[in-house]
C-alpha cells in the first residue's frame, strides 16, 4: 500500500513547464507587430548561437591553440569543453521538461512572418541562450572593450530567440543564466581565466 502510494505521488518526467503571464504578453506583442523582414533578419542572426557552428569554431580554436603557450592551450581546452557541455546540457534538460514553443501557439505571428523552430515541446530552456550565457561569462577575462562587445553580441543573439518566437522570454533568461553558471563551474577544472589573464599581462598573442 505504501509503495503503491509513493509510486503514485512520484513526479514523472517530462515535467510540464508553463509560460508566465509576462512571457505570454511579450509573445503576443511580437506576433502582432513583427513582419517578414525583421523575422528573416533575426533568424539569420540566431545562427550565431547554433551549437553545430559553435562546436566547429571551438574545435578549430582548440587545434590552433596547440603548440602555443600553455595559457593559450588551456584557454583552448576551456573553450572546447564549455562548448561541448553547453551543447549537451540543453538536450538533457529538454528530455526532463516539456514546454510548447510560442510559435506553436500563434496564428497571427505566422501571418506576419514567424516560422516554426525545432521540436514543438522543446522550448525550455533555450539552448542558444545557454551558449551565449557561457560566452558572456567567459568574456570576463577579456579587456573592457572586447568584453563589452562580446557580451552585447551574446545578449543580442539571445534576444533573437524571443523575436522569432522560438522561446518564451523566461526560457532565454533561464538558458543564459544556466550557461553562465556552467562556464564558471568548468573554470574550476580548466584553470580559466587566470591562464588567459597571465598571457595578456605578458603580452602573449
Amino acid at each position: 500500500m505504501v509503495i503503491a502510494t509513493l509510486r503514485h505521488n512520484r513526479r514523472k518526467f517530462p515535467i510540464s513547464v508553463r509560460p508566465t503571464g509576462t512571457d505570454i504578453a511579450i509573445a503576443r506583442g511580437i506576433a502582432r507587430h513583427t513582419a517578414p523582414a525583421p523575422e528573416e533578419a533575426a533568424r539569420a542572426l540566431t545562427w550565431g548561437a547554433d551549437e553545430k557552428i559553435l562546436l566547429v569554431l571551438a574545435a578549430a580554436g582548440w587545434v590552433l591553440s596547440r603548440g602555443r603557450s600553455e595559457p593559450l592551450q588551456r584557454a583552448g581546452n576551456h573553450a572546447l569543453l564549455t562548448t561541448v557541455a553547453a551543447s549537451l546540457l540543453p538536450h538533457a534538460m529538454k528530455s526532463l521538461f516539456d514546454q510548447t514553443r510560442p510559435d506553436r501557439k500563434t496564428v497571427l505571428g505566422h501571418v506576419h512572418g514567424v516560422s516554426l523552430s525545432g521540436k514543438s515541446e522543446d522550448a525550455f530552456p533555450s539552448g542558444h541562450a545557454l551558449h551565449m550565457g557561457a560566452l558572456a561569462s567567459a568574456a570576463g577575462a577579456l579587456q573592457p572593450g572586447p568584453r563589452r562587445a562580446v557580451r552585447t553580441l551574446a545578449v543580442g543573439i539571445s534576444l533573437t530567440r524571443i523575436l522569432v518566437l522560438a522561446h518564451w522570454a523566461s526560457d532565454v533568461v533561464a538558458g543564459f543564466a544556466i550557461g553562465a553558471v556552467l562556464e564558471r563551474l568548468l573554470r574550476l577544472w580548466t584553470g580559466y581565466p587566470a591562464c588567459l589573464s597571465r598571457e595578456i599581462d605578458h603580452g602573449g598573442t
